[in-house]
């Protein structure tokens, strides 16, 4: 990075008149420690609770200190970047309007696809993702006097990025200011950050009391859960809105006029709630709903305090009204106590929205909105309880979700993966990882990490490097203005009905209000961007060469490909016409009543979790897709295809097939003769996976093994470990020909493993086998009794003889194995072969617990023999004689 290093700017008077503009704001006081701190360096952390003026004020001040726009100081300039569009539009407005300048003059706003500013604008609010673009652009940020990074607290991925890139940027321009702006108590984090280079001394933090009047807090919780098997439960949606609407009667008659600010999770919510507060409350009431998906005229009404006809007003809100925004006129606030945050699954390769309990920090800030302009009253519609057991904070956007953009990012500021930033919390290293092999696929970094010249460009459109890659490559497949149109609507904050991407599409195209010109302005403007991009000459994104598809829905799903050729998906025979198989191996079901459900192939251009809504039975649901052909799919996931010989070993034979693939999703199958190599590999992995166990081991070839496995335990080497982790680690030393017999067809019963095992007797103590461990054990009655070695080689068990007890009568001395190690433990047997006694002591036997035994039995098998002197009775196998 270079930047230009020159004096610092000349400062004249101020250009804005602070004491009009902080009239009555809280912050106001804290300005003269600001401006002490940034006298003293060149980078402070503000912290002061939402609705303060720290937003109105902290810009304007610099502005004042720095000279910005002043004659003589290169026309500097005061960026202030706002976690959301509407918050950076809103926050324009109302600087201007103190200001008493018109909005795009020395006050204006830059946010995706709209800027209003000129050249003789000071103060530029934008979003952190144009400044991003912006650094990557020009490191040096020339004409930019300072920095401000508002609501660090949120821990927004951009914004967090951008903290570890302005501190490396003052490293090299000791004139930039860098001011971070945080309402709640993680001020200390960042001003480690934003520490001095030279001293390590943290930036000062500039704290501002809260401005807040009293607050009352009601707990009002539900009788049911808030959330059910289908995410946010419909009655609690019912209960928050009949919450909202008696409370804010209660505050309407204490003050007329008092607007009332509820807060649930996401946008479908929100629509839920103010239909049932519109069904409740007529006309009487102005009920507004404010979400990221509202068209920008909506957004800017619900925050401007303007009012209809004077009614008083219900603004209903995700947490976009929670710290960024301030909504004027509001003396009473409704929580759900629920957010919507990032959540990234590892094991399906999907980042996803679930809905989670808000933090308690959330709930703080949420409930501070009513009590800003006078007394108000926050009420939680569930339990103290329930507020105890939330996080203190919320989960960082960096810990949690997709990171291929930002992974791209740091590529091209020179920066893989982070390496040597300062950031709030480091990249977590799985999902960087995944992220970086996205990257790799689509060509935008080399095995370096460094960007490619692909790679550069991606960076520079405004969207997710996989839609980019689309923008540039589908212009091919598709046509660029389809390709355009396509891009805009997946990343832009439009809803796909049923998943319909092509139905959103012609939505889109027939809309003639806000959301459809704000589409048409997107789409053109990435034309524009792709345009420029092969103009260039650097813009070959990988797969680029595509086979035409028109430009009917089969075209629309040809761009989602390029994008996501991991998501190209094929419908589940049997399974019903809405479950797919995604090419990654997730499994994902259409919501109900798609018109998309029965199309063979699709690419999907969204898919998350299900949040509890059993998606057809997969965990898994499709929020935007559309129809594709087969040679569309293989075409866009080429290099997902795979065609290779799987051989498995299973019931005792090898048996193999040729399997066409894309990626999971089998194309096609068909029995073949493996290979020797194969059917080897396949009987190896086979008793990797489950063991020895799937040989057919005959008696002979178990009874040498725990032989020699009871010689390892007892004497140790040279006789070898016969456990099943040994025996699979040398499978070549012993089993080399019955494994070659395997892989060529023989069945697993037919071979005999004596000959095997014997391979691993060690020579020549392999000739004392018989002794150490014989096989049987000849008794005083003549017979060859079968010795039973324990089966746990690694255990205790001991050598088993099972005899008829009167085939030991005279044996005094219990026979011992292994050189006299152990002795064999006898289990005395009736002439039933029914168990008398168990002792590896015959001697005791004979001379104390025999009498009993003799007395018990001699009644009940009178025809076999029972002597009372059992040491000179002559052993026999036999009955008496009649």
């Amino acid at each position: 990075m270079t930047s230009p290093e020159g004096p610092a700017p000349t400062r004249p008077g101020p250009a804005f008149d602070l004491a009009a503009i902080g009239a009555g704001l809280a912050f106001a006081a804290s300005l003269p420690a600001l401006r002490e701190a940034l006298g003293a360096g060149m980078a402070a952390v503000v912290q002061a609770p939402p609705g303060t003026g720290k937003t109105t004020l902290v810009p304007p001040l610099l502005a004042n200190l720095l000279g910005a726009g002043k004659p003589g100081t290169g026309n500097l300039k005061i960026v202030v970047t706002q976690p959301r569009r509407v918050a950076a539009r809103a926050a324009a407005r109302r600087l201007s309007a103190l200001a008493g300048t018109p909005l795009g003059g020395p006050v204006g706003y830059t946010v995706r696809g709209e800027n209003k500013t000129s050249r003789s604008t000071v103060v530029e609010f934008v979003t952190p993702g144009i400044l991003l673009r912006r650094l990557l652009a020009d490191p040096g940020l020339a004409g930019v006097a300072a920095v401000v990074l508002d609501e660090v607290h949120e821990r927004g991925l951009e914004t967090d990025l951008l903290v570890g890139m302005l501190a490396e940027v003052r490293e090299l321009r000791g004139d930039l200011t860098l001011v971070a702006m945080s309402a709640t108590l993680d001020a200390p984090r960042f001003a480690a950050l934003l520490a001095d280079s030279d001293g390590g001394r943290p930036a000062p933090v500039i704290d501002c009391p809260s401005a807040l009047h009293p607050l009352t807090v009601d707990w009002q919780p539900a009788a049911g859960p808030r959330v059910d098997g289908r995410g946010v439960a419909r009655d609690f949606l019912d209960h928050v809105a009949a919450t909202a609407a008696q409370f804010h009667a209660r505050a309407l008659a204490v003050e007329p006029g008092a607007d009332a600010l509820v807060f649930v999770p996401g946008a479908r919510e929100v629509a839920q709630v103010a239909a049932a507060l519109r069904g409740r409350l007529g006309s009487g009431v102005d009920v507004l709903e404010l979400h990221g998906q509202a068209p920008a005229a909506d957004q800017d009404s619900a925050v401007s305090g303007r009012r209809q006809g004077g009614k008083p007003r219900i603004i209903v809100s995700t947490d976009l009204a929670e710290s960024s925004l301030t909504v004027p006129g509001v003396r009473l606030v409704i929580d759900s106590g629920l957010s919507r945050e990032p959540r990234r699954d590892a094991g399906r390769g999907m980042t996803g929205l679930v809905t989670v309990s808000c933090s308690r920090a959330s709930a703080e800030q949420r409930a501070g909105r009513a009590a800003r302009q006078g007394p108000g009253t926050v009420v939680r519609c569930y339990s103290q309880q329930a507020f105890g057991a939330a996080p203190a904070h919320v989960t960082p956007e960096i810990a949690v979700a997709d990171l291929t953009g930002a992974a791209l990012t740091l590529a091209c500021w020179g920066s893989p993966g982070g390496a040597g930033l300062a950031l709030p919390d480091q990249l977590p290293q799985q999902a960087l990882a995944d992220a970086t092999a996205v990257l790799l696929e689509l060509g935008a970094v080399g095995a370096d990490g460094h960007p490619t010249a692909t790679g550069r460009t991606l960076a520079g459109i405004p969207a997710d490097p996989r839609l980019a890659r689309a923008l540039l490559a589908g212009g091919t497949a598709a046509g660029p203005v389809l390709a355009a149109q396509v891009v805009a609507a997946v990343a832009g904050d439009h809803r796909a009905r049923g998943a319909d991407l092509p139905g959103l599409l012609s939505q889109l195209r027939a809309e003639r209000g806000p959301e459809g010109r704000r589409w048409a302005e997107e789409s053109r403007r990435l034309q524009d961007l792709a345009a420029r991009a092969g103009n260039s000459g650097k813009a070959k994104a990988p797969g680029s060469s595509r086979p035409e598809a028109g430009s009917g829905a089969e075209a629309v799903g040809a761009v989602v490909a390029l994008a996501f050729p991991g998501r190209v998906a094929q419908r589940v025979a049997g399974d019903g016409p809405e479950r797919y198989l995604l090419a990654s191996g997730t499994r994902a079901g259409l919501p109900a009543g798609s018109s998309l459900a029965g199309h063979e192939w699709l690419a999907v251009a969204e898919v998350s979790r299900a949040e509890g809504r059993d998606a057809a039975g997969t965990g898994a649901v499709i929020r935007a897709a559309a129809p594709l052909t087969a040679a569309l799919a293989e075409s866009a996931a080429a290099h997902l295809l795979s065609d290779s010989v799987v051989a498995q070993f299973v019931q005792g034979r090898v048996s193999a097939r040729r399997v066409r693939r894309l990626g999971a999703i089998v194309l096609a199958s068909t029995p073949v003769r493996p290979s020797p190599a194969e059917g080897r590999t396949a009987v190896a992995a086979a008793l990797m996976a489950e063991g020895l166990d799937v040989l057919a081991w005959p008696t002979a070839a178990l009874d040498i093994r725990r032989r020699l496995a009871f010689l390892h335990r007892e004497m140790g080497a040279p006789w070898p470990d016969m456990s099943d982790t040994a025996l699979l680690q040398r499978l070549d030393d012993w089993l080399g020909p019955e494994l070659a017999a395997l892989a060529g067809g023989a069945a697993a019963g037919s071979l005999d493993l004596s000959p095997a095992v014997r391979r691993l007797l060690p020579w020549p103590e392999a000739g004392r086998l018989d002794s150490l461990a014989p096989e049987r054990l000849e008794v005083p009655s003549g017979s060859r009794i079968r010795i039973e070695y324990p089966a746990d080689a690694d255990g205790t068990g001991r050598p088993v003889v099972a005899v008829k007890l009167q085939e030991c009568f005279g044996l005094a001395t219990t026979p011992r194995l292994a050189d006299g190690r152990v002795p064999v433990l006898f289990h005395l047997l009736s002439p039933a072969r029914r168990p008398l006694a168990v002792t590896d002591d015959l001697a005791s036997f004979w001379s104390g617990p025999y009498a009993q035994v003799r007395a018990e039995m001699r009644g009940r098998y009178p025809r076999h023999p029972w002597p009372e002197d059992p040491w000179s009775a002559p052993a026999t196998a036999r009955k008496k004689p009649r």
